[in-house]
Order: structure tokens, then sequence, then C-alpha cells
């Protein structure tokens, strides 16, 4: 039996439309700021503020340790290192994503 061009229209459109929307919705989700980046961001800064202080004691104790000849200089370098890891994450990640391209 053939169906008339009436009733394959009216089945067709629910599909074209949910198509043509499926497609329009990526241009409207990039026209805003990601909730991840948002997140990200409020965290790293949270992190950074608390991490600048824990390290200033953090420097001033392995500074007392060294005076006192009191402790590994692996201990002394592993801490710098740490430090600088924590505070220069931005700039290695962008250095990262800038080697592969991304």
């Amino acid at each position: 039996m053939v169906k008339n061009s009436r009733s394959t229209i009216a089945t067709l459109t629910p599909h074209i439309l949910l198509t043509g929307i499926a497609l329009a919705t990526p241009a409207l989700a990039l026209a805003q700021a990601s909730p991840f980046m948002t997140g990200a961001s409020a965290l790293q800064a949270n992190i950074l503020a608390w991490l600048t202080p824990v390290a200033i004691i953090l420097i001033m104790v392995l500074g007392a340790m060294a005076m006192a000849n009191r402790m590994s200089w692996g201990w002394c370098i592993g801490a710098i290192l740490g430090i600088a890891i924590a505070f220069g994450a931005p700039q290695i990640v962008a250095w990262v994503r800038g080697m592969f391209g991304v």
C-alpha cells in the first residue's frame, strides 16, 4: 500500500526539526563560558591563595633547618621543585598545549 505524501511529510517534519536543533546547539554552547573552565579557574585561584602562605612558611622552616644543619638537601630540592610546579602550573599547561597544538 502506498502512503500519500502528506503523511510522509508529517512524519518527517519532527525529525527534520530535531536534526536542525541538534546541529544548531553546539554553536549556542560555544557562545557561553564553559562552566568547567569557570570552576577550574576558581579552584586554581583558591589553591594558589592557600598555597602562598604555606610556601612562605615552608621556605622559612627549610631555612631554619638548614641553619641548624638538620636537613637533607633532597628535601630542600623537592620543596623548591614542588613550589615551582605549583605556582608555574598555568605556564606549564600552556607550554604543553602549545607543543601539541591544542
